[in-house]
């Protein structure tokens, strides 16, 4: 086989590496929001239900994750394609660690401001909205970068559902061509082509969170 074939098979798996990263994405930050609200929230139930659902995806492995909804569901009457499995379970994953995020986030905006609007007999909803949320999404970009680059690492797990992924593609060539070292370099630096411009945005995010900060400190 060509390097030029092999390239290709590799990008072709790379590409199912992006897709699950950006679908898996779209799942975890409404549930992160949501999440991470809960667990603010003046209701003990709500909080602890919070609680419970992030303790649990943080405190179990992913890829255990996966396989449950892989090879367990099926045995209920559930059963849901390999793709479908690999967004929903890392999704539902990064949302965990993601709601913590929002959850510090918001907590470091000052209490005097929540009071004030409070004072005002501004509803919380909207003092969320209009005063809260404004000052804690700035401080929320790094670490939700972060996560993004951790997400898309974590995909290399979906190659154990039987999904195509680049960790999988390689695989597959490894046992095809015997090329060992070639076929992981390149797997190697297709992974790294994919992250670093999101660690260079990450890199950014942060430089201009510190200005925010120093502006906020004046």
């Amino acid at each position: 086989m060509t390097i030029d074939a092999l390239l290709w098979f590799l990008l072709k798996g790379a590409r199912v590496t992006i897709e699950v990263t950006v679908l898996a994405a779209v799942v975890a930050l409404p549930l992160a929001f949501v999440a991470g609200l809960m667990r603010l929230a003046p209701s003990r139930i709500l909080r602890a239900v919070a609680a419970t659902y992030v303790e649990i995806l943080r405190g179990t492995s992913a890829l255990v994750q996966l396989f449950y909804l892989f090879f367990i569901l099926p045995l209920f009457g559930i059963e849901i394609s390999p793709l479908t499995t690999a967004v929903i379970g890392l999704g539902l994953n990064a949302s965990a660690y993601a709601a913590e995020v929002v959850r510090t986030s918001i907590s470091s905006v000052e209490r005097p401001q929540w009071e004030a609007a409070r004072a005002l007999d501004m509803p919380p909803l909207l003092t969320l909205r209009r005063i809260i949320l404004p000052q804690a999404i700035p401080l929320m970009l790094p670490p939700f970068g972060n996560q993004l680059i951790e997400l898309l690492k974590a995909t290399s797990l979906v190659s154990l559902i039987t999904l195509t992924d680049l960790t999988a593609a390689g695989t597959q060539m490894v046992t095809t061509t015997g090329q060992k070292q070639l076929v992981w370099s390149l797997v190697l630096a297709l992974y790294f082509v994919m992250a670093y411009p999101l660690s260079r945005i990450v890199r950014r995010l942060e430089q201009r969170l510190g200005r925010f900060r120093g502006a906020r400190g004046h």
